[in-house]
């Protein structure tokens, strides 16, 4: 397969913990990756380092909150790789507290991010990046368990990822007479850079430490462990293939029986 003929793939929040795994993996099936995060470093070391690896990959630095940011993205991915053919929305932050306590700004964060974001970005891959006039499309969004369940300390969290599985089955059923397929992976507990931030957050609301807080969440999965992103990546690298092609507004968990609905 020449370059030209390698579907793109363009993915958010890509230089670590499960968006950095997607990425190397779509690139090591095949796919042109095009890769962004808000920090300009991290992108030119990411993509340093998977090209290091014989992987087609380009990137650049993009705030989802922001529409001219994410327009300006999704054009540089079309300028060097050509029309999108997989979109994975990875980016999101952490965050929450007592309820009664959280500060607007906190709230209007998260849910501009989490949810907002997705919305965005998706829009403008349909858009600028080409998608909607295509007979074949993958737009993959990495919810959470937290988005089918409540999460206590967590509802601005909770309220954004039920928000990021609903547009998910609502966008699938509206795109599945084109061959565009939608589909949201809702990763469990998963050893993050995010996952080490949530777990001292828990630690210094319960005044314990990160390892009792740790202990407490390996105990509710059946697994009796975290997933790793890998495994977490491996059923994003199963949407984005053409065997998927049936599958479209589903919220698939991957988090070793910690949700079985």
């Amino acid at each position: 397969m020449s370059e030209i003929e390698m579907p793109v793939a363009l993915i958010t929040g890509a230089t670590s913990g499960i968006g950095l795994a997607v990425a190397r993996l779509l690139g090591s099936q095949g796919h042109r990756v095009f890769l962004g995060a808000r920090t300009e470093e991290d992108v030119i070391a990411t993509v340093k380092q998977l090209c290091s690896e014989d992987l087609t990959v380009d990137g650049a630095p993009v705030d989802i909150r922001s529409g001219d940011a994410v327009r300006e993205f999704v054009q540089a991915a079309v300028d060097r790789f050509g029309s999108v053919d997989v979109l994975v929305n990875n980016a999101g932050r952490s965050g929450g507290g007592v309820t009664a306590d959280i500060a607007d700004e906190l709230w209007e964060d998260i849910i501009e991010t989490n949810l907002t974001g997705v919305f965005r970005v998706t829009r403008e891959v349909l858009n600028t990046g080409g998608m909607r006039v295509k007979s074949r499309g993958r737009i993959i969004n990495i919810a959470s368990t937290a988005g089918k369940q409540g999460v206590v300390l967590g509802a601005p969290y909770s309220a954004s990822k039920h928000g990021v599985v609903g547009f998910t089955k609502a966008l699938g059923n509206e795109l599945a007479p084109s061959g565009i397929t939608v589909n949201a992976v809702c990763p469990g507990y998963v050893e993050t850079p995010m996952a080490s931030r949530v777990r001292q957050r828990y630690a210094a609301a319960y005044g314990t430490s990160e390892a009792a807080v740790l202990e407490k969440f390996q105990t509710k999965i059946p697994l009796g462990r975290y997933s790793t992103p890998e495994e977490v990546a491996g059923l994003v690298g199963y949407l984005a293939s053409d065997t998927a092609a049936s599958i479209t507004s589903q919220a698939l968990n991957v988090c070793g029986g910690l949700g079985n609905f």
